[in-house]
């Protein structure tokens, strides 16, 4: 039994990956309003299925998908 959980959870694992991936992708052609919401959407949800995962890879990617949510900075000079 615990074998066939273990299968599950590398399955999920594995899915989490390619999902993020998929998501990452998005995050790159993402330009309007409109399409950040979708992909704030879609990072807050990775999130919270990358959340139990104990998998160094969905870590990592949750942590790039959450960063694709901030705003880029502006470098503003004064004189």
């Amino acid at each position: 039994m615990k074998n066939e959980f273990d299968t599950i959870d590398q399955t999920l694992d594995e899915m989490l990956v390619n999902l993020g991936a998929i998501v990452l992708k998005l995050a790159s052609v993402s330009k309007t309003a409109a399409e950040r919401r979708a992909l704030a959407q879609s990072v807050h949800q990775y999130t919270v299925c990358a959340e139990r995962s104990s998998d160094p890879r969905v870590q990592r990617l949750r942590v790039e998908l959450e960063a694709t949510l901030q705003p880029p900075l502006k470098l503003v000079s004064s004189r």
